[in-house]
């Protein structure tokens, strides 16, 4: 192989890196460890994370919910853990099938008729929709709360800079935190109204009034939603007027991982169907009348021709989807109900509890789920800093990260998971820090 390059040694094919960089010498690695000691090892290392022994209120985008242990058990067999892509239906069925129910589970939760095979994550599904949306109106103007958790409007600010897609952020409003301002800010060129509920800041968004606003004007509206536990509890977007939901779904048995993998949701109207992005799982009949599950949609550039495609999604979150798949069958409605509204009940107490403490506010007064705004009379970030450090706990996520306006706001999440006296300890550790700054 040399010769036939011209060259006569290995190191001539390494010729253009740099000599200082090359390894001359072995690896400096640790001899073989028998398993036993290898778990002991592991076992030490996994003391020092101490993040992991802490009592967490953060949320902003993941969420810590309890996991059934049936979620993993399913999910580690073979059949589902090893496989790719259901391409053949003759020999993938489970996976289609669940997939199937996966796709019915999403249209039930959030009031739509049609739902797709998963996105990577919920930030892809919003960027997706706003593509959507732009393909079914013929119209290149998306108007975007403000209040959309960062991130995701950073995704889709990636996707739609060079779509030719102007994107408008509107503002939210500062007493309720909720995106009213929207309403006016539609006009005849408007594809779509875009809103997360509960939003970024945990306020639980008018979706009807933004429906009829973005219908009046021929406009569609799109909502995304960061705690897909809400929609336990909370009436359907489908219900609500909206013509696209996505979701991140990592609520549903899905574990915080560092941030993932996680699986996106993304339903929308029947009539839309042809232009929904990724894969779609439907039912099929045989000649003796035999139900069977085939891929229906795969919407890709690489199925059919490419100036048709309606997105470069190259595959489902399948094994994730699967998990969350489990999850609410195992869970039920009235189980997931059930979870929910612990959520916004023990919420409901924090808020309550913290916006009593002198030097302790509440800025917004939307309605809320799970996770509020709390103003201190101090940095967000110091303070929440000490409170880890010398009370272990994770008293929320400082929106200074986001929002350098916010200095001293930060967003507490409360889930299911929390005790009342986990509550109370930050409660109290609120308090006695507030009063040594």
């Amino acid at each position: 192989m040399l010769h036939s390059i011209g060259l006569s040694s290995a190191d001539d094919l390494f010729s253009s890196i740099p000599e200082d960089l090359r390894l001359r010498q072995p690896l400096n690695t640790p001899a073989a460890l028998a398993e036993t000691e290898l778990l002991t090892l592991f076992e030490r290392m996994g003391e020092k994370n101490a993040g992991a022994r802490r009592i967490s209120f953060l949320g902003g985008g993941a969420y810590a919910h309890y996991i059934p242990t049936i979620v993993d058990h399913i999910l580690s067999r073979s059949e589902f853990f090893t496989a790719y892509t259901p391409y053949q239906p003759e020999i993938s069925q489970g996976t289609l099938q669940t997939i199937f129910e996966f796709q019915t589970l999403v249209c039930q939760l959030t009031g739509m008729e049609v739902a797709n095979a998963s996105m990577y994550d919920g930030s892809t599904a919003l960027a997706e929709a706003v593509l959507m949306a732009e393909r079914v109106t013929k119209r290149s103007k998306v108007i975007a709360a403000a209040s959309i958790h960062p991130q995701y409007l950073e995704v889709v600010r990636t996707y739609v800079q060079h779509a030719g897609i102007d994107l408008d952020v509107v503002a939210h409003d500062q007493a309720t935190g909720q995106a009213s301002a929207l309403t006016s800010a539609v006009d005849d060129q408007t594809a779509a109204l875009v809103v997360q509920s509960p939003n970024f800041f945990g306020c639980v968004e008018d979706l009807k009034t933004l429906a009829d606003a973005a219908h009046a004007k021929g406009a569609l509206l799109i909502v995304a939603i960061t705690e897909a536990m809400s929609l336990g509890l909370l009436k359907s977007p489908g219900d609500c007027g909206a013509d696209i939901v996505v979701a991140e779904g990592q609520s549903f048995g899905v574990p915080l991982s560092f941030g993932g993998p996680y699986v996106g949701l993304f339903a929308t109207r029947e009539r839309y169907a042809r232009q929904i992005p990724g894969r779609l799982v439907g039912e099929a009949f045989d000649k003796n009348g035999r139900r069977g599950f085939v891929l229906t949609l795969a919407t890709r550039e690489q199925h059919i021709r490419r100036e048709k495609a309606t997105s470069n999604i190259c595959t489902n979150e399948g094994l994730i989807a699967l998990a969350a798949t489990v999850y609410m069958e195992t869970m039920g409605r009235k189980g997931i109900q059930e979870a929910a509204r612990q959520c916004i009940q023990k919420a409901a107490y924090a808020a309550r509890k913290i916006s009593a403490l002198q030097g302790f506010s509440l800025p917004f007064s939307g309605p809320r789920f799970n996770e509020f705004v709390v103003r201190a009379s101090t940095a967000a970030v110091e303070l929440l800093s000490r409170l880890a450090r010398e009370r272990g706990i994770d008293g929320g996520l400082a929106l200074s990260r986001f929002l350098p306006d916010h200095s001293n706001d930060f967003l507490v999440c409360v889930t299911e998971t929390n005790t009342r006296d986990q509550i109370d300890a930050l409660v109290a550790g609120l308090a006695e820090l507030s009063n040594t700054n």
